[in-house]
């Protein structure tokens, strides 16, 4: 059988777009000789569409969507995710559903089973879950439908105990299908594609038969998916993938596939590929997709001659292009003239406009209009902070002005523990890496020289960003760590805290320093405030500060 994989880029509630792109993808997938298309999990409508199913013509205008696209196929089907009007009326209002088109008209209707209610998914706030998959017989095969997490049934997750017993593989298993399909939408997060290959592949020895999972690729706010679709055998081996984080349309002759002799069917090396190069990719894909679906097609970063706004202009330049980045220095009356030199030559190495906007002369007056307020009153974190919002002011009117997107740099160490200014650094459109521990991001930057000079192009962030200690420069002689504990040691206990759940007891019990650890998780729980006001960011990690996480701002409680 011959099987065309269409790994696309759909944009939540672009229904036009979406329709398309998926109608074109059917039209070069046939024409390439292929017996059955099979697109991502709701590629019609985006995923996740969250809200938008209860705007009254949402889903209507889904269905609308649907019909044209299957009157553009014929003899060849195609399997398209969409969502579904409950029509029996007992339940959630919609199905998550899989529409197979043939011969210009809707033949069958697949719905999901399980329906991930935890992290960033809400879908049990939506749809009503199907009690079994469908199988569909054509052409003499009898092959079985399951959508995304249909397939997530392993006995390593946690998540299987969420559904009560209910096992599309199994069930499918049981009806003896002869090649089972998964359209998926299963956001991106390092580490999980061993997990989600190791799922594909106990699920097709499971089946008996083989498995083909499609998967989306690209970002919609903030989450990545990177797709790397894959096909595995009934013994239970990937034998065929599809790129990652970027468009792959596939033809999979499956018998060929399955007795290794097809060259498309050598495996994708994209499982393989170094972490740093898979973050970086995720990002730059996040970043260029939030901004171009948003309308923007500039990029704006403030530059500190700093580590983090180094990376996140190297990101920038790789997104938008930089011709189409700006990076500016904002000195106030300490900034350091290496901070300056610094900022010059990253924007240098990497072709992107640079501009100097000194805010001494803005922050003496703000002080001097604050004086009689604050007479008697001795300075503080107060003075330092007028500097930040001084910078994000400034920043905010070239992007008004503009209509750049300003990306803000603080990285998740600092979004943690509030190391950062309200409505200052903090202000801007994305935070391209408050996911991103603040050792990760040493680990990238050193990752985007060295692969610069494998490449044989001199390496874009200055050596003296990476090597001198991390400094806000909001008073003189200021390092990070005169109020933080070293990166290596903050980072394990966030890691711990916040992405694992542990109490301040446990992470005590594994030997980190009691009052490090108390500092530490105090500041987090202090600093939620700050985080429910930040610009959105980008996914990279199980749990983000973000729509997967939802801590009270006002809480007591004391782990």
């Amino acid at each position: 059988m011959r099987l065309g994989l269409a790994q696309i880029n759909s944009t939540v509630g672009d229904l036009a777009g979406n329709c398309r792109r998926i109608i074109d993808a059917y039209r070069t997938l046939t024409a390439r000789g292929t017996e059955l298309v099979l697109f991502p999990e709701l590629a019609v409508s985006g995923y996740p569409p969250r809200d938008l199913l209860f705007k009254r013509r949402f889903v209507p205008d889904v269905e609308s969507t649907l019909a044209e696209i299957a009157a553009a196929t014929g003899e060849v089907p195609a399997l398209v995710g969409f969502v579904e009007t409950n029509a029996g009326g007992q339940g959630r209002s919609f199905f998550n559903a899989a529409a197979w088109c043939h011969r210009g008209e809707v033949a069958f209707v697949a719905r999901k089973c399980l329906l991930p209610t935890y992290d960033v998914f809400d879908e049990d706030r939506y749809f009503e879950p199907a009690p079994a998959p469908r199988v569909i017989d054509f052409a003499g095969r009898r092959i079985g439908v399951t959508i995304c997490e249909d397939i997530w049934t392993h006995p390593m997750l946690s998540t299987r105990r969420l559904y009560h017993g209910l096992d599309p593989v199994r069930q499918l298993a049981e009806q003896r299908c002869d090649v089972v399909v998964n359209l998926s939408a299963s956001p991106w997060n390092h580490g999980k594609g061993n997990v989600r290959e190791a799922l594909v592949t106990d699920a097709a020895k499971k089946l008996g038969c083989p498995l083909v999972y499609c998967n989306a690729v690209g970002g919609n706010d903030e989450l990545i998916f990177d797709g790397r679709s894959v096909v595995a055998s009934a013994g239970g081996r990937v034998v065929a993938g599809l790129a990652a984080f970027r468009e792959e349309l596939r033809v999979i002759s499956l018998g060929a596939a399955l007795q290794a002799r097809d060259p498309q069917a050598e495996i994708a090396q994209s499982y393989a590929q170094p972490e740093m190069q898979d973050i970086f990719e995720a990002l730059v894909l996040g970043l260029r997709d939030y901004a171009h679906k948003s309308g923007f097609q500039k990029g704006l970063v403030a530059l500190s001659g700093g580590i983090d706004s180094a990376v996140v202009g190297v990101l920038a330049a790789a997104a938008f292009g930089p011709g189409n980045v700006t990076g500016v220095s904002l000195p106030s009356a300490i900034s350091s003239g290496h901070s300056r030199d610094d900022a010059r030559a990253l924007a240098r190495n990497l072709g992107i406009a640079f501009q100097t906007i000194p805010i001494a002369e803005v922050v003496a007056a703000t002080e001097v209009a604050l004086g009689p307020a604050f007479a008697g009153r001795p300075r503080d974190v107060t003075e330092e902070n007028i500097q930040a919002r001084v910078r994000g002011v400034i920043m905010m009117a070239l992007s008004n002005k503009f209509n750049a997107l300003l990306l803000t740099t603080g990285n998740k160490s600092e979004m943690a523990v509030g190391y950062c200014t309200l409505y200052g650094d903090m202000a801007g459109g994305l935070a391209v890496i408050s996911d991103v521990f603040k050792t990760q991001i040493y680990a990238l930057a050193r990752w985007i020289n060295d692969d610069a000079r494998r490449a044989g192009r001199p390496p874009p962030i200055p050596q003296s960003s990476i090597d001198k200690p991390p400094s806000a420069e909001l008073r003189p002689g200021q390092t990070d760590q005169d109020s933080l504990p070293p990166y290596d040691l903050l980072d394990v206990i966030l890691r711990g805290y916040v992405e694992e759940g542990l109490s301040r007891r446990d992470l005590v019990a594994q030997g980190y320093p009691a009052a490090v650890v108390n500092d530490v998780a105090r500041k987090v729980d202090l600093n939620e405030y700050k985080r429910k006001q930040a610009a959105p960011g980008l996914k990279i990690t199980p749990l983000a500060f973000g729509v997967g996480r939802r801590i009270p701002i006002v809480q007591k409680y004391v782990s």
